[in-house]
């Protein structure tokens, strides 16, 4: 069992998805509700996220099969998007690849947001679908996919203590602070990109490797 690959999987987890950078946003989305609303709310949204997240990792691989891509090929679209989100993340924005005017339209009329629009789209959204189904055709050995999901429920442990603690977290921060943090994740958000872009190449044109 390599740790060091599920460390890896876990911190690209986190600054695809960025919980912290999320935080104002399921402020805004909650701001109605209670407490106790609030945390029931933060506890759908995660369970959600993982749920998409494992099913990602079990029937990824059999999707591409299924349309005929290769790998390598969803390497590049899947790092290209990455990259995008990325660069939308270093301007500390969200990003409308992730949420357009429409959806905000409708979140603001919906009595739940846990599961739309809060887990998915923002935060199990097609950057993070695209990494986890590359990241599972890589390393697509049994223990190795049940070492990711183990660290995909890992993930929606932390990050639902985040969202617990969102308040607390946002008036320490800040609207800055998160911007900061926003747009670190977003440079290690965009590294991620480009490396997984650069190995699709090297699968299509494996003379690059010379």
């Amino acid at each position: 069992m390599d740790l060091t690959l599920y460390v890896k999987f876990f911190l690209g987890l986190v600054a695809i998805i960025n919980p912290v950078g999320l935080l104002p946003v399921f402020v805004s989305l909650t701001s109605h509700q209670t407490e106790a609303e609030r945390n029931h709310t933060g506890k759908v949204a995660n369970f959600a996220v993982v749920v998409i997240l494992l099913v990602t990792i079990v029937a990824g691989q059999h999707i591409l099969n299924m349309f005929s891509i290769s790998l390598s090929a969803f390497r590049i679209a899947g790092g290209t998007l990455i990259a995008i989100i990325a660069m939308s993340m270093l301007q500390g924005k969200l990003g409308e690849v992730k949420r357009n005017k429409e959806e905000d339209r409708e979140a603001s009329a919906m009595e739940s947001v846990a599961v739309v629009p809060l887990a998915l789209p923002l935060m199990a959204g097609p950057g993070a679908i695209s990494s986890v189904i590359v990241s599972a055709a890589e390393h697509d050995s049994f223990i190795n996919l049940i070492g990711m999901s183990l660290t995909v429920i890992l993930f929606g442990l932390t990050s639902f203590t985040l969202f617990r603690m969102a308040p607390i977290i946002y008036k320490i921060l800040g609207k800055t602070g998160i911007n900061v943090i926003t747009r670190l994740m977003g440079l290690l958000m965009l590294s991620i990109g480009i490396e997984v872009i650069a190995a699709g190449f090297k699968g299509l044109f494996p003379s690059l490797l010379g």
